[in-house]
């Protein structure tokens, strides 16, 4: 396989936040298998665009045939989505839905996305199932062939809670946790996705929402 690019994207935006934490703790579990296979790693952080609410005077699938981005968070969003091959996108969820942020950052474009593979992380009280599912509808919406695998990292207990909404930090019950449970299901979307960058990048291999 010639060298791939995946973008290990936090989504969170908020101030105070776990997803930084949650995205390395992805990267040690992946880092290795794809690298094995000519794939690279390049971490991404949705809060570095400060992206607004969508404020621009084009529709997204007009760019870049019939149209360009006027204002310039957006065409820097726009070229970092569109220089790599694949994506795993580490999503939070609040109140029982994909974070509002999140959801803003993967509407702002649709070519730069559409046709390539992408893997759902998520996490949160109990793991963020359905953020995933609602991440993994849009996605595949949009001509995204998104990875079968959808790991869900739920919070050890309510001081890890507290610990991960209020001050930013994995617990150490949280991560005694994920490295017992988890580590299978996060190397097993690194295979799910090495198997998808090796077809072609068209919108017809995209899953059914």
């Amino acid at each position: 396989m010639a060298t791939k690019s995946v973008a290990l994207i936090t989504m969170s935006t908020r101030g105070t936040r776990v997803g930084p934490s949650v995205a390395e703790f992805v990267k040690a579990i992946i880092e290795q298998p794809l690298a094995s296979d000519g794939i690279t790693i390049s971490s991404v952080d949705v809060a570095k665009f400060n992206l607004p609410v969508y404020n621009e005077h084009v529709a997204p699938a007009m760019v870049p045939e019939k149209a360009s981005f006027q204002h310039e968070h957006s065409r820097a969003w726009s070229a970092e989505i569109a220089r790599h091959d694949g994506y795993v996108l580490v999503v939070p969820e609040y109140n029982y839905g994909v974070a509002g942020g999140a959801k803003n950052a993967i509407d702002y474009l649709l070519n730069e996305w559409k046709g390539k593979p992408a893997g759902v992380v998520s996490y949160g009280v109990k793991g963020g199932a359905t953020a995933s599912e609602q991440v993994k509808g849009t996605l595949s919406g949009m001509g995204l062939r998104v990875a079968e695998t959808r790991p869900n990292l739920p919070f050890a207990g309510q001081p890890d809670v507290f610990a991960a909404i209020g001050g930013g930090r994995l617990g150490d019950g949280t991560r005694k946790a994920w490295d017992a449970e988890h580590v299978g299901s996060v190397r097993q979307l690194a295979d799910d996705l090495k198997a998808l960058l090796l077809q072609p990048n068209i919108e017809a291999n995209a899953a059914n929402p």
